[in-house]
């Protein structure tokens, strides 16, 4: 595992309008957020990190969507997000939250290289890449340990989860951005969360009153040894009296 430095500088076209509701989650950084947008229209389409289409949606869809997953992070706290991509969830997590240290993983040479070319054009040190795979030995000496992991559109959950408790310290939490079957998702692979050392799961929703469409999100804490027995007591109990785990989600 290495960490990725930058090989160009990125240039930046003029500047694009966002609209209001990134005021209100990005602050007096909000240039930051227009700077990241550039970079994903210009760099990222050319790269191919992020598809043509996307660009009129990137704003609401993209940065937005999980920005307002901050809501859920302490104050100070150490966040490692697993296949960072173009850097979603993460920069923009940065770019909201500059109280967070963030480690970006993501195993693709070209997208890390994106990644450190606009985290040193944006000045963002709170942000540190690192390149390889969630489930290494080497990421997961330099990046366990972590308060919250966070993710999007990388697995299924039963394999997000094995990729992501082991990166927290026990009572560290898993935040798993996903889409409106979110609830669906959590249902079915339940016990694979159990069986990964995660509890007390549910779903939340984020930026409800901000965003026009809120971010579903499911929410995992890694339980100690002890917990994770009663937790798969609890389970079994459920299942045997036919009443499921409750899914409807949280609004934050």
């Amino acid at each position: 595992m290495f960490h990725v430095e930058p090989e160009t500088e990125m240039t930046a076209p003029g500047p694009v309008e966002p609209p209001a509701a990134a005021a209100v989650v990005f602050g007096e950084r909000l240039d930051k957020a227009r700077l990241y947008y550039t970079a994903l229209a210009t760099a990222g389409v050319e790269r191919g990190l992020i598809g043509p289409r996307e660009v009129p949606r990137l704003w609401d869809r993209h940065i937005l969507n999980c920005a307002v997953i901050g809501d859920l992070i302490p104050q100070g706290v150490r966040v490692v997000d697993i296949g960072s991509g173009a850097g979603l969830p993460g920069i923009p997590l940065a770019i909201a939250r500059p109280d967070l240290r963030i480690t970006l993983v993501e195993p693709l040479l070209r997208r890390t290289v994106f990644l450190a070319e606009f985290v040193a054009e944006a000045g963002l040190d709170n942000v540190l890449i690192v390149r390889g795979r969630a489930e290494q030995a080497g990421v997961k000496k330099e990046a366990g340990g972590a308060d919250v992991v966070t993710s999007r559109a990388v697995a299924p959950l039963a394999k997000l989860a094995g990729w992501s408790m082991p990166l927290v310290h026990e009572h560290g939490r898993m935040l798993a951005l996903k889409g409106i079957s979110a609830a669906e998702e959590l249902e079915r692979d339940r016990d694979d969360l159990t069986k990964a050392g995660a509890g007390h799961a549910e779903v939340l929703e984020c930026g409800v009153g901000v965003l026009e469409t809120p971010t579903f999100v499911i929410s995992a804490e890694r339980l100690a040894r002890a917990e994770r027995r009663a937790e798969r007591k609890s389970g079994q109990a459920e299942r045997k009296s036919g009443r499921p785990g409750t899914n409807r989600p949280k609004r934050h």
